[in-house]
Parts: C-alpha cells; sequence; structure tokens
C-alpha cells in the first residue's frame, strides 16, 4: 500500500499494470526473508521456527528483485515518466507512524513472550491477533484514520477471507511430499490460491526447507493479483489491476524472475529439509 501510494503520487495515478505487478512483488518479496515482513513468515514464526530459518529466502528475493525491477521500470518510464511532485510542502504525519509503531511492537512482543512463557496459550487462544486488535483501538486516537477508505479495505478483506476459508477445505494429505520440486510448484499454485492457507497446510505437513517455502508462498503469490494480501490491497485501490490475464502478460517479469530467484537459491543454499 506504501508503494502504491507513492507510485500514484509521483505518476500522476497513471500506472502501467506491470508497474503495479512489480510493487507487489517487491513487497512480498522484501518479506518473505523476515518473520515481521510478510503473513507467511509471521505464520511460520508463529509455529516455532527460528527466524533464521527463513531468512535464506533473501538470496531468491533479491536475485528476483533485480531482475524484474529493470523491466518494470522501462515499462512505466514508457507509459508514463515520473512527474516531480505538485505538492513540495508536504509534512511527514509522525502521529500515525507512532500508531503503526506501536501496533508492530505490539505484535513481536506478544509472540515473543508467549513463545517464550506461556507457548501452549498460542495454542487455544489468538493471542497475537488480540493484541494486535488492541493496538488498533488504543492507536484510534492517535492516528485519526481515514475512514472513507474502508468501504474498498472491506471488499478486499472479505475477497481474501473467502479464499482462505475455501483453501481450509483441501486435505492436507492431497499435498505433494516436501521437495524442492513440490516447493517450486507451491509458488505457482500460491498465486491462484493464496498464500495463506497453502503455508497453515505446508505447516501441518511439517518436512519443508522454510527458507524455500518463505520464498515460493510469498513471492510466489504475486504472480497474479489475488495470490497476496498485498495484491488483493493494491487492487482495491487501482481496479486496472483487477485482470489476471493482464497481470501476468504484463507482469510476465514478475514470473520469470521467480523462477531465477528459486533455482538460485537452491544452487547458492541448497535444500535442506527441517
Amino acid at each position: 500500500m506504501i508503494g502504491g501510494t507513492i507510485a500514484a503520487g509521483v505518476f500522476q495515478k497513471k500506472l502501467h499494470v506491470g508497474y503495479l505487478a512489480a510493487i507487489v512483488a517487491s513487497s512480498n518479496a522484501g518479506g518473505a526473508g523476515s518473520v515481521v515482513g510478510d503473513t507467511t513468515t509471521t505464520m511460520i514464526w508463529i509455529a516455532g521456527k527460528s527466524p533464521g530459518d527463513v531468512f535464506a529466502a533473501y538470496v531468491g528475493s533479491v536475485t528476483a528483485l533485480v531482475f524484474f525491477a529493470y523491466f518494470a521500470s522501462k515499462q512505466q518510464h514508457a507509459f508514463h515518466p515520473i512527474q516531480q511532485s505538485v505538492r513540495p510542502n508536504l509534512r511527514i504525519q509522525w502521529k500515525r507512524i507512532w500508531a503503526i509503531t506501536l501496533i508492530l511492537v505490539a505484535a513481536i512482543l506478544a509472540n515473543v513472550l508467549c513463545n517464550l512463557y506461556a507457548p501452549t496459550v498460542l495454542e487455544i487462544f489468538p493471542v497475537i491477533g488480540t493484541t494486535v486488535w488492541v493496538a488498533i483501538l488504543v492507536a484510534l486516537p492517535i492516528s485519526e484514520p481515514h475512514w472513507p477508505e474502508l468501504r474498498p479495505a472491506m471488499r478486499g478483506a472479505i475477497f481474501l477471507l473467502s479464499l482462505v476459508l475455501s483453501a481450509s477445505m483441501m486435505p492436507v494429505e492431497e499435498l505433494q511430499l516436501p521437495t524442492w520440486q513440490s516447493t517450486f510448484s507451491l509458488g505457482f499454485l500460491s498465486a491462484f490460491f493464496d498464500n495463506i492457507p497453502l503455508t497453515a497446510l505446508a505447516l501441518r505437513q511439517g518436512g519443508y526447507d522454510w527458507g524455500f517455502l518463505a520464498y515460493a508462498v510469498g513471492f510466489g503469490g504475486s504472480m497474479i493479483w489475488f495470490g497476496s494480501s498485498a495484491g488483493v490491497a493494491l487492487a482495491s485501490n487501482f481496479p486496472e489491476a483487477r485482470s489476471a490475464v493482464n497481470w501476468v502478460k504484463a507482469g510476465w517479469h514478475v514470473v520469470v524472475g521467480y523462477v531465477i530467484g528459486f533455482f538460485t537459491l537452491l544452487l547458492v543454499m541448497g535444500w535442506h529439509p527441517r
């Protein structure tokens, strides 16, 4: 959302679909190697895996980013070059930054403290989710939300929850055995199936190299707009992105970048299931 907002400003809301795909891919690539960077990696962390287990995903993410960023930038420049800001006196709204920081710190502390002192509580009560909601309510008077944004956000949230609900009906026994080949295919599946339920299924199955899984389901979800929460959120503000065909055609570099990044990760790090 941050990348889309900035791009809308500097390109006067004239964004190429391939560039929108690259923004989503950049977001997912950046979050793939951090347990607080993406929903999927946070799920892996909550399940008791070490933050170091997913850090290796950055090998693939950086490689993919170098590839698709070049082509996406060329696309956008040809479509509509970057413009000088027409509002040079913009000011940072620190109160909203503090509100976001409060929510993030609260979620991290809840996860760390529960894992250290009461790990069984996480299995019977949604501690992190509850903590985030409490932090949001506490931050409301500080952040002064822009309420008109709630309607498109709700549509995206309902759509995303529908994907998760449908995915929850898939038996874990139908997943392929965890190998690097099956993990590679999960990246393509996550583009159609959404990466959150796929991560939940993989965690129930076990036996993956979690760095590879984080890269595959995290970055792989960028290949179609509804494959990740970042894509759903961005498409709510840019209706031109809500075409799977146009997304794949214009964002071909994201698909190729995923393949290049995965095999670079495999070559550099090797497959080490846990």
